[in-house]
């Protein structure tokens, strides 16, 4: 760590020492290129072998879990690799979310990453409507294959796939029909 000056005194040799240091750098740059400062680090020097890499998630039976949310609805969300069959409370996908768009929704992480047809899901939805739950399940898709192919992450992050949507309905207030319809107003 860096250590605190108390007085101005030590401040001032401290900014002189950085200015000396940094006309030197001016002057020389061979000097400038092998020093490094204390505040910033040279990426150059790491190699590629030594950058941590993230290693996958995956529990004794093969599969990676994961949470989704959207609205009042969860997901629990399980991923194994297979041939691409997707059932939501022990029925089908096209059984429990019957609307195409429902279906189309919760596919879209598999089709940016280019993985359609290689997982199996298996998932338990609660709470909430149909369209809050399509969410959920492709929000919890989408953490669990991060989990499972951490490399996976930039281009799910890049279309919001991993970011969870915060939008929930606005509580009724007091004096008003909804959350923001008045009673109708009469006149007379």
């Amino acid at each position: 760590m860096v250590e605190e000056k108390k007085t101005l005194e030590d401040l001032g040799e401290a900014v002189a020492a950085k200015s000396a240091a940094v006309a030197q750098a001016a002057e020389n740059p061979e000097i400038a290129k092998n020093s490094v400062d204390e505040n910033t680090v040279e990426t150059s020097s790491i190699a590629p072998d030594e950058i941590a890499k993230v290693e996958p998630i995956i529990d004794e039976l093969g599969r990676s879990y994961a949470t989704g949310k959207r609205k009042n609805a969860i997901a629990r969300v399980w991923i194994k690799p297979g041939s691409g069959k997707i059932s939501v409370n022990g029925k089908s996908l096209e059984v429990y979310f019957a609307r195409p768009v429902l279906r189309m929704m919760i596919n879209q992480p598999f089709g940016v990453t280019e993985r359609n047809d290689r997982y199996d899901v298996s998932c338990t939805v609660t709470g909430g409507g149909l369209s809050g739950q399509a969410g959920a399940v492709r929000h919890g898709i989408s953490r669990a294959l991060v989990f499972y192919e951490p490399e996976l992450r930039s281009p799910l992050k890049k279309e919001g796939f991993l970011t969870r949507d915060s939008r929930v309905v606005e509580r009724k207030k007091y004096g008003r029909k909804k959350a923001r319809r008045s009673f109708q107003f009469s006149k007379r």
